[in-house]
């Protein structure tokens, strides 16, 4: 999501360090070591996604189709982000370099947008008494904490035998407890966990064969065929679900929903997710670049999102007719481009990347080193 030190690839957030990959330079269409097009590509796409799907939550009432093309999004956007996150931790072994990155490019920015996101409600979201909690992430900022989490924990996934299905254990256990989903959003931590635990378990050839022929001529109608049954089940389909943010309790469900539909919809994010990823670029077009940048993006378009709520926007511009929604996809896509842009990430570098020098000890080896 920024722009990395030579050598590094990074996904949503701050990066361990690449995996070692088996093509290359030229096959994987890197404009430099270390870096691959097609990741970049990947993460730039999925961003406009995340934001589309956001802009698209105040407008979809009273369309179906806006309402199916939601859930079909946001079935695998996250997904596939946190797909390439585990993929890009799996170096991650706790040494103290890389600590000092979770601090400084996850901890950092949390504390940083959570207050920002938590005054901005409060002073024009209509709520002068909205807290400013370090333990009850607001909005977005979730992923950042869970990703810290997520990352601390790669050392324990890369020694279990068999990482997935512990995770997906966890995640459906997660869907039986209620209750526990402001704490840290300890319900979303749960219940994506397993993505990001498949993530550490690909390699580089799992991605390879997404890059075939045949994976995207059958990406095709895997996505045609899940826009159609998104558009049936629309109307009957509580989107809560999709946030895994709740327990089945508290969506007054029977306590097997849970379970059943965590691993229904880990079934269907993964499908998608590859459908995704085969079309992917592999090669450098235009808006590889962006992909360096997309923590901008992620951080800053949902203060345009919370604008129009907090604006009323919807009502007073007709925004929830068939051309609104259409102005809103266009806009919030343009948008959100912009905010991956190198001159936004050099901006917020203060914030995404800091040096931080100060705040840390120097590593023993690093002295012997020099």
């Amino acid at each position: 999501m920024f722009q990395a030190p030579h050598g590094n690839q990074q996904a949503l957030l701050p990066p361990v360090r690449e995996p070692e990959t088996t093509t290359s330079t030229r096959e994987r269409g890197t404009d430099r070591p270390g870096r691959d097009a097609f990741f970049d590509n990947a993460k730039y796409l999925a961003i406009v996604l995340v934001a589309v799907a956001h802009a698209w939550e105040p407008v979809m009432d009273g369309s179906r189709a806006t309402r199916a093309l939601y859930m079909f999004v946001y079935t695998f956007h996250m997904p596939a982000f946190i797909v390439i996150s585990g993929y890009f931790s799996r170096s991650f072994t706790g040494r103290p370099d890389q600590l000092k990155r979770l601090v400084t490019g996850l901890v950092v920015p949390y504390l940083v947008f959570e207050v920002a996101y938590s005054l901005y409600r409060r002073w024009y979201g209509g709520t002068p008494d909205q807290a400013i909690s370090l333990t009850d992430p607001i909005y977005l900022t979730w992923f950042l904490i869970a990703l810290f989490v997520w990352r601390l924990s790669t050392p324990l996934w890369r020694t279990i035998r068999h990482p997935l299905p512990v995770a997906l254990v966890i995640a459906a256990l997660g869907s039986l407890t209620p209750g526990i989903g402001q704490d840290l959003d300890l319900q979303r931590v749960l219940q994506f966990l397993p993505f990001f635990v498949l993530g550490l378990s690909l390699k580089p050839e799992h991605f390879q064969l997404l890059r075939r022929r045949a994976a995207r001529l059958l990406a095709v109608p895997v996505a045609l065929g899940a826009l159609a049954f998104t558009y049936w089940i629309a109307p009957d389909i509580r989107m809560s679900w999709f946030y895994r943010s709740t327990s089945a309790e508290e969506l007054d469900a029977p306590w097997w929903a849970g379970p059943v539909m965590t691993v229904s919809l880990f079934g269907c994010a993964l499908v998608l997710t590859a459908a995704f990823l085969a079309w992917v670029p592999r090669r450098r077009t235009w808006f590889t670049v962006l992909g360096a940048g997309t923590i901008c993006g992620y951080l800053l378009h949902g203060f345009l999102v919370k604008g129009m709520e907090y604006w009323a926007l919807v009502p007073a511009y007709d925004l929830d007719t068939p051309l609104g929604r259409v102005v809103v996809t266009v806009v919030f896509a343009a948008a959100v481009t912009a905010m991956c842009t190198p001159p936004v990430r050099r901006a917020l570098r203060w914030v995404t990347e800091p040096k931080m020098e100060w705040a840390f000890r120097r590593d023993p080896a690093e002295l012997t080193r020099r």
